[in-house]
């Protein structure tokens, strides 16, 4: 599985995305791979593997790039410093790149991300309607906003993707109270989605080697993400 870092222009800046392909004869559908507030580490570095495993082209974009590497901040300060119009105009530049690429379905667009990155899922599905699916891992935050503009929940009406929500069921950011909230506006809006809690999980469920990491939950999870983009990105 062939794996790489391309740099591409977005908002006047470079900006680094990890790439990987599947093996084997394409077209491939594209899932584009948002990062948590690690940012585009070994972990994220690792899920656009698995996601070019099962049969999809997978970019990472570093929402990052905006800031200085040597500063020391920590991940969290980082992430404090992302806005959401930067955001859009990062993944934005991220779906193009990877449209062109000689082996991608550039009609096949899905998302996902982690911690962050889900919420940043949310919000790229109220901003793009060619996106056939999304997948959010415990995305926290969605009802606040990153900057001036209206929060990715407050925007809900807008989404046209199939959505799937994978969820820690003791995670404190989102609380089940708020997993909930997205799930009964979804369904007010008669938006196709898909909830799932885990119990005994937090947040990072997915991160194996880390404290938080719980396998049962991250394996039946990937299970339901790769399944959820098979059905929607593949014919």
């Amino acid at each position: 599985m062939p794996a790489r870092w391309d740099t591409i222009l977005a908002d006047g800046a470079d900006m680094r995305c990890y790439v990987a392909e599947p093996t084997g004869s394409g077209p491939f559908p594209i899932v584009i791979v948002i990062q948590h507030a690690g940012g585009v580490d070994e972990f994220v570095r690792s899920m656009a593997d698995r996601v070019a495993e099962a049969g999809f082209v997978g970019i990472a974009p570093d929402l990052y790039h905006r800031e200085d590497p040597n500063s020391g901040d920590d991940p969290l300060t980082r992430m404090s410093h992302l806005r959401d119009a930067s955001i859009i105009i990062d993944v934005n530049c991220a779906i193009e790149h990877a449209k062109a690429f000689a082996n991608a379905r550039a009609d096949r667009l899905g998302i996902t991300g982690f911690c962050m990155g889900g919420r940043v899922t949310y919000l790229m599905t109220t901003q793009r309607s060619d996106l056939r699916a999304a997948v959010v891992f415990y995305g926290g935050n969605i009802m606040r906003s990153w900057g001036e503009s209206a929060t990715p929940f407050e925007l809900t009406d807008r989404i046209t993707a199939p959505m799937l929500g994978l969820f820690g069921a003791d995670d404190g950011n989102p609380k089940q109270e708020d997993v909930a909230k997205l799930d009964a506006e979804l369904t007010r809006l008669g938006k196709v989605h898909e909830f799932h809690s885990y119990a005994g999980a937090g947040h990072g469920f997915m991160g194996a080697g880390r404290p938080s990491y719980r396998e049962d939950a991250a394996s039946k999870a990937w299970d339901r993400c790769t399944a959820w983009f098979d059905k929607y990105l593949y014919p």
